[in-house]
């Protein structure tokens, strides 16, 4: 089975480990989620970041041994190697009730036109880029997923095949 496309392979914990000057480290992980969402770094205690790829990371609780043969290996996580970062909608769903910046609250409307994959004009007084979208659901906020917000206009990163009519 090996060859670069299955091959996971464990991120450096600092830049004095990095071998490749493009790839991501740990503690660069965690430094974007924290500046980028405020989530604070001990959220991810436990977990290891892998690379499979180019830039696109996985995040495994628990430490098999590196590199790793597989298919998969725990959950999507952060798209890297582009020049904006790009958390993925599982992590966001999994994490995002950790955020406390770059978090827009939607109504039922605008919660419904988002998971169907609409991008929708909305007023945002909070930095451009990826933000983690939330809505109410059995009374508390919760992440439901990425959105991309630039020009007035939030994009919703649901991909296709996870988009709902509800």
């Amino acid at each position: 089975m090996s060859d670069q496309s299955t091959e996971f392979t464990r991120l450096p914990e600092t830049d004095e480990e990095r071998e490749d000057p493009e790839r991501a480290t740990h503690e660069e992980v965690l430094d974007f989620w924290t500046e980028r969402f405020g989530v604070p770094p001990e959220t991810f205690e436990g977990y290891t970041f892998w690379e499979r790829g180019a830039g696109k990371l996985w995040l495994y609780q628990g430490t098999p041994p590196s590199p790793v043969d597989i298919e998969g290996l725990g959950m999507t996580f952060l798209r890297t190697r582009q020049e904006h970062w790009k958390p993925t909608l599982e992590a966001v769903q999994r994490f995002g009730e950790h955020a406390s910046q770059n978090v827009i609250h939607l109504d039922e409307d605008a919660a419904r036109a988002f998971v169907a994959g609409e991008d929708q004009e909305l007023d945002w007084d909070g930095d451009w880029g990826y933000l983690v979208v939330t809505h109410d659901l059995a009374g508390e906020a919760e992440p439901v997923g990425v959105g991309l917000y630039v020009y007035g206009e939030l994009r919703s990163q649901v991909p296709k095949g996870r988009r709902r009519e509800v």
